[in-house]
């Protein structure tokens, strides 16, 4: 077989402080479902409010997501219970990822769960190692470790050039949430 005709199940991550890491997971997760893919999204830091892409996917066949973090964090107000629901996240995605029942996981925020320290880098490192030869994993948000880089097949780098919440102009419904 051909270099470009191999397949496996890739390790995608996208990082960095631009806009467009979840979008573009999300975007995957759309031409996946196009493709007949079964997929799952785990979101660990998104949860306390409603984005718009939560209504979306009901519309999509065979995607399923779960946003099972308390809402949006910083380093200073890291709490238990933001690390308690990282840690059932990650029990979930444990389960979700040796189930055989998904062709595409997208952990949404892991990185910045692994920066905040919610979830335990080894853990990670040793899921990506023995995840099914198959699927295909993106993990998305700022701060993506140089290990999980390391093992990753893609990684891309959103970089912020210019952004309207510098000039005072709030997040708007249908683009940041």
């Amino acid at each position: 077989m051909a270099q470009h005709e191999k397949t496996k199940g890739l390790i995608i991550v996208n990082t960095g402080t631009g806009k467009g890491k979840t979008t573009a997971a999300l975007g995957a997760a759309l031409r996946a479902s196009g493709n007949g893919m079964r997929v799952m999204i785990i979101q660990f830091i998104k949860g306390a409010w409603k984005y718009g892409e939560l209504e979306a996917i009901k519309h999509l066949p065979n995607v399923e997501i779960h946003p099972l973090g308390l809402g949006m964090t910083k380093r200073h107000e890291n709490t238990e219970r933001d690390a308690a629901k990282a840690a059932e996240a990650w029990q979930r995605v444990r389960t979700e990822v040796f189930s055989d029942t998904y062709d595409l996981v997208v952990l949404d925020e892991i990185n910045l769960a692994l920066h905040f320290g919610f979830v335990p880098i080894q853990d990670v490192l040793e899921l990506l190692k023995t995840k099914p030869e198959h699927l295909h994993i993106i993990l998305t948000g700022r701060y993506a470790p140089k290990e999980i880089m390391d093992i990753a097949d893609t990684v891309t780098e959103m970089t912020e050039i210019k952004h309207h919440y510098k000039t005072g102009v709030a997040a708007q419904k249908g683009i940041e949430f």
